[in-house]
């Protein structure tokens, strides 16, 4: 199959990139005007925040704040992470206008993560799933341990399928399949993605690779030939996966967007915007960027 002609990006730095930060809880104003600069650099979906228990989350508790301080553009989507129902009625107070639920291959995962098996996270979704038909918001779903569990090794591509068609199944538009510890290798996500796109269109799925091994761009590569045209990215290649040893962060935006431009395929984003977007956010965390692209350009 030929290369996408396009590609859409959903930058989900603000949300899974910040959420696991260590130290000190980032000002609020900080994370707005991250979102801002990314949705100058050109994004169209930034995954905002998470309605979650700042207990758990802390760096997630400001929620509501971030998503009613953002200048809402024409054209953006800023949608949110919502776990649970109450987590869902908080993104509608704040004006959310699309959600996104999350579930894993991995039963041990699975356990680990929010305490219950494969199905029964699925079966914690159904109310969900109706409350936000009800309330007119779209909805996402994740897929993690796509390519391999921290606790279960590698992840057979007949397991995914399943799992991605059941949120399918339940009203997600979109299915987005995860490389939670970045194990994956290209021949590997080539056939997990062949084994779910003959049980979900493959218009209805999304790549969302982690870096940990340094293969992240060839597997997107490798899904990109397959016609897979949504890929999941984090500024500055933040992020990581606290249950997940060693789980470095998302693949990087900046290092996406170079590849798709010298691929000649359309994302419509600014590189050196982009770029821009990924020094702020690291400067005001005091740390290295995890883009290639960003560091060689100085």
């Amino acid at each position: 199959m030929a290369l996408p002609k396009s590609v859409r990006l959903v930058e989900v730095g603000p949300r899974d990139g910040l959420q696991n930060e260590p130290g000190e809880v980032i000002a609020t104003a900080v994370k707005v005007e991250l979102i801002e600069r990314l949705a100058d650099a050109g994004l169209r979906y930034i995954e905002s925040a998470s309605f979650v228990s700042p207990k758990w989350v802390p760096q997630m508790g400001d929620a509501r704040e971030v998503m009613t301080g953002i200048h809402r553009r024409p054209g953006v989507t800023y949608a949110a992470l919502t776990p649970n129902l109450k987590g869902l009625e908080g993104a509608i107070e704040a004006g959310v206008e699309e959600v996104a639920v999350f579930t894993a291959v991995s039963e041990s995962f699975t356990q680990k993560n929010i305490n219950c098996s494969v199905a029964e996270s699925l079966a914690r979704f159904e109310p969900l799933m109706t409350r936000a038909t009800d309330a007119g918001l779209r909805v996402r779903g994740y897929v993690s341990t796509t390519l391999g569990c921290p606790y279960e090794g590698e992840i057979a591509p007949q397991k995914v399928a399943p799992v991605a068609r059941n949120l399918l199944e339940m009203g997600c538009y979109e299915i987005s399949l995860g490389d939670t510890i970045g194990t994956g290798t290209p021949l590997k996500a080539k056939r997990m993605l062949e084994a779910v796109s003959r049980e979900v269109p493959l218009d209805k799925l999304a790549a969302h690779f982690h870096d940990t091994y340094g293969q992240a761009l060839a597997n997107l590569y490798a899904v990109l030939e397959e016609g897979l045209a949504v890929i999941d990215a984090s500024v500055a290649g933040l992020g990581g996966c606290p249950y997940a040893k060693g789980a470095s962060g998302n693949v990087a935006t900046e290092d996406v967007v170079y590849l798709l431009q010298g691929l000649g395929i359309e994302c419509g984003v600014d590189l050196n915007k982009l770029i821009a977007a990924g020094r702020y956010i690291t400067g005001e965390l005091g740390r290295r960027s995890g883009s290639k692209v960003a560091l060689a350009c100085g």
